[in-house]
This record gives structure tokens, C-alpha cells and sequence, in this order.
């Protein structure tokens, strides 16, 4: 089964599973009521992501010149950076740095950029073990399973879902409460943060002007991940640049709100290099990895490039009607929701994943909610048309529309046919394609150009 019809099916088949609806559900209204009660702390939201935005413009049109600056900056600290055009060149980076340090552990905070690449299972085949220390992505892990949020990685899962599956992996009791559960993660991942040799996070924001690295966490996790072990190694996207550090008192709360509905997110921490002479306890050494893999394929396309601004607060995701219907797995990508369906064509490939730009119902929700004002409606269309214009369409799909326009781009030819033969030929939609959960509308006896045609000539009369 190819991505496409992959995706249509597991689409078809959670958009009406009831059980994972009411989970979605309960989630997403309590996201939505704190993001109600954060934004009633602004004075002009508006504002702010105006200003968001053009200051994510303005790093994207000179790109080039902050990453530069960046890492100048940062190797200025003591920092070695290592420029990865793909994900084949970023794991064998960290082979190297494994192999020096003779590595059998790893600890590893909340990171989409080390997803993308797949690092879990890169290292597993090098003899390392990568422990998952979000609790979010712990789930998942311990499930063996894949984030299905940017923001809220185990968003899916029930409290006894969470619990029956401790259960089986660790023999916690099954009645365990979500307190229960923390404690139990908390003592484990104690030992896995005083054992590791090697520390991850990925990167909220790369400072230009400082050479820094920003991180943003709600659980200390990221900090313990860089306590303890004696290297320290950052993962990051090109785009996750801004210009200074001042801008941060703009990007933090936005982040936040826009996320979980916070005022500001609980840790944020600005890294800059490993341990100095006189501090006391911090990695040895530190190492950043910043990723291509794709991101100049949209940076250099005219229509899509603005998709690079994103800062990953998941709000597009929470606010697709899409998404709430089909859940994360189904977009079978690192990225979903309304951001994947924009990036992830010219990340994993037009051919494989042009669909995803389908994935919307283009009403805007994801532009309006967006803290740096991406036109990801926009980019659909272009991405769809990009799509036909590279004849991805399949050979059925296209003499369907192409016979669809020939019927219906002039009314007269629409109108020749009568209501039953038409309701005959849509008929079979209602157990494939649109159905088996739909009911197709029947066409009316008479169409409305008709009846207008009708009603005037009685008025002339």
C-alpha cells in the first residue's frame, strides 16, 4: 500500500472510532480553554504576532548571514558544530562522537528535529541505548510507538491506558494514579540521568548574536539531560534561528500560549557552550548538529518558504478540524497537522506525500492561530497545484475531474442531465469514497438555474 492510499485508509477508519474521538476531544477542549484564559493576558496579541513575524521574515531573508553568525558565536564557547545536509550525515556524526566516547547510554529531552532523523533506532544499532525523558515521549517509547503531537506527544493515550501499560512493561499496579505514575518515572529516569554519558535536546531558538541555544520545557528534563553527562549534544533545524537574545521576551510567551496556554513555559534555559574554568558542574564538551535534510528545498521555493518561520507551537495542529478528526498517526510523518501537510512533501518527497497538502478543508483556522502568521492555506494550494503540475494524480482521479469539468463548467451541460440519472450515477459514493459513514445528497428535480428561468418568465408573463 502506497503513503496516499495508506493514508486514506487509516483516515477512513479513525475519523468515526468513537473511543479515539472522545480522548481527542477531552484533550483538545482543555487545551483550548487554557489557551482562552492565556490570550486574555495580552493586551494585543495581534501585535505581537505581527511583530513575531516579521522578525522571522527578516531572518529568512538573510538566512545565510545569522547562521553564520551563530557559529562563529557559539564555537567561540568551546562548541564544535557540524553542518548535516541529511539525516544519513547527522547519525554518522553522532557515530563518531559515540564511537570517541565510548558511549552506552543516552538521555534525551523532547526533540522533533532528533524524530525526524530517527535517532532512537540510529543508535540502538550501534550498541547505545536512548532513553526518552519527556514523560510524553516516554509513553510512546515504552508503547513503542511514535509521537502523535509536536507538543503533546502522548495526547491519545487514557490515565488507564497509560497505566495498563506500565503495568505490562514495569509491573506497576494497574490501578496506579497519573501522581503514581510520575513518581515511578521520576525515580527511574533519576538513575538514567546519573548513569548517561551523553546528553540531548533539541533547540526552541539558536541565538545569532550570543551563540546560544534555547531551551523550553515544562518538566526540568532537558536541564537533568545536560547536568549529569559529560557532552552535551543539540540537535536543530536551520530555521530555528532568530537575530538576538533580547527577541526572546517576544518568542517565550508566545511560544507558551500558543502551545499550552501558559503565561511562560515553566524551565527556559540559554546554553552557550560546555563547562567553563570556573563553573562547577555542566557538560565537558558540546557538540550542535544543525539540519538541513530538506529545508533548503523549501527555503528556495518562492510559495512555501514562509512555512520555515514556525516556532512548533503545535496551534495549527490543535486547531485543524483535520487533524482533531484524523489524529496524528495518520499523517504517517514526523511533522502532522496543517505544518506537516505544508513541509513534509518537500521533506520526504512530492511523490510520496503530496496528499497531505489534500489533507484540509482550506478554512483558514491554522493562519488565524498561527504566532507568526504563516499563510499555510495558501501553501496548500500551491503545493496541490505543484502536485498536478508534476502529474502525481492518479490516471482515475484525473478523468474524474477532467470529466467532472467537461459536465459541469457550463450549466446547460449539468442541467441536460436528469436528477435521477445523476443520483444514480453518485449513488455508489455512499459505500465508497464519501460513505460508508455519509450519506450523499440527492439531487434536487429541478436545479435552481431552472427554477429561477421558471419564475422569471411567469413574472414577465
Amino acid at each position: 500500500m502506497n503513503t496516499a492510499k495508506k493514508f486514506y485508509h487509516d483516515a477512513s477508519r479513525i475519523a468515526f472510532d468513537e473511543a479515539h474521538r472522545k480522548k481527542i476531544d477531552f484533550n483538545m477542549s482543555r487545551y483550548d480553554l487554557a489557551v482562552e484564559k492565556g490570550m486574555k493576558r495580552y493586551r494585543d496579541v495581534e501585535a505581537a504576532k505581527n511583530q513575531a513575524a516579521a522578525i522571522k521574515r527578516e531572518v529568512l531573508n538573510h538566512l545565510d548571514e545569522y547562521l553564520l553568525q551563530f557559529e562563529k558565536n557559539i564555537t567561540s564557547h568551546g562548541v564544535e558544530v557540524f553542518w548535516a545536509r541529511n539525516s544519513e550525515e547527522a547519525i554518522a556524526y553522532v557515530e563518531k562522537i559515540l564511537v570517541e566516547n565510548e558511549a552506552r547510554l543516552l538521555v534525551k529531552s523532547k526533540s522533533m528535529t532528533t524524530e525526524e532523523i530517527e535517532l532512537n533506532a540510529a543508535v540502538a544499532k550501534l550498541g547505545c541505548e536512548s532513553v526518552e525523558t519527556d514523560l510524553g515521549e516516554f509513553i510512546v517509547q515504552t508503547a513503542g510507538e511514535k509521537p502523535y503531537h509536536i507538543v503533546t506527544p502522548a495526547m491519545h493515550k487514557s490515565k488507564s491506558e497509560i497505566a495498563n501499560l506500565f503495568h505490562d512493561k514495569f509491573g506497576t499496579p494497574p490501578e496506579s494514579t497519573p501522581e503514581e505514575l510520575s513518581d515511578f518515572v521520576r525515580c527511574l529516569l533519576r538513575k538514567k540521568f546519573t548513569q548517561a554519558q551523553i546528553g540531548v535536546t533539541g533547540a526552541n531558538f539558536l541565538i545569532a548574536d550570543i551563540g546560544g541555544i534555547s531551551v523550553t520545557e515544562n518538566e526540568g528534563n532537558a536541564l537533568m539531560s545536560t547536568s549529569f553527562p559529560k557532552i552535551h549534544l543539540v540537535f536543530a533545524g536551520i530555521e530555528k534561528i532568530i537575530p538576538k537574545m533580547e527577541q526572546l521576551g517576544l518568542f517565550y510567551p508566545l511560544l507558551a500560549v500558543h502551545g499550552t496556554g501558559q503565561q511562560v513555559t515553566a524551565y527556559n534555559t540559554i546554553f552557550t557552550g560546555p563547562r567553563q574554568t570556573r563553573e562547577i558542574d555542566g557538560p565537558e564538551k558540546m557538540y550542535v548538529i544543525l539540519l538541513d535534510n530538506g529545508r533548503i528545498g523549501i527555503f528556495a521555493d518562492d510559495e512555501a518558504y514562509e512555512s520555515l518561520a514556525c516556532i512548533r507551537c503545535g496551534a495549527c495542529l490543535n486547531g485543524c478540524p483535520v487533524y482533531r478528526t484524523i489524529g496524528g498517526y495518520t499523517y504517517n510523518a514526523t511533522y502532522s497537522g496543517p505544518i506537516g501537510s505544508a513541509i513534509t512533501p518537500f521533506l520526504k518527497g512530492f511523490r510520496d506525500f503530496y496528499h497531505l497538502s489534500y489533507a484540509s478543508t482550506l478554512c483558514g483556522k491554522c493562519a488565524e492561530v498561527c504566532p507568526v502568521k504563516i499563510p499555510l492555506p495558501d501553501i496548500f494550494l500551491a503545493n496541490r497545484r505543484k502536485a498536478v503540475e508534476q502529474q502525481l494524480s492518479p490516471a482515475a482521479e484525473k478523468a474524474a475531474m477532467k470529466g467532472f469539468r467537461l459536465i459541469a463548467s457550463k450549466r446547460k451541460g449539468f442541467d441536460f442531465f436528469p436528477a435521477v440519472m445523476k443520483n444514480s450515477a453518485f449513488y455508489p459514493l455512499n459505500y465508497w469514497g464519501w460513505g460508508p459513514k455519509r450519506a450523499v445528497p440527492k439531487f434536487a428535480k429541478k436545479s435552481f438555474s431552472q427554477l429561477y428561468r421558471k419564475q422569471n418568465k411567469q413574472n414577465i408573463n
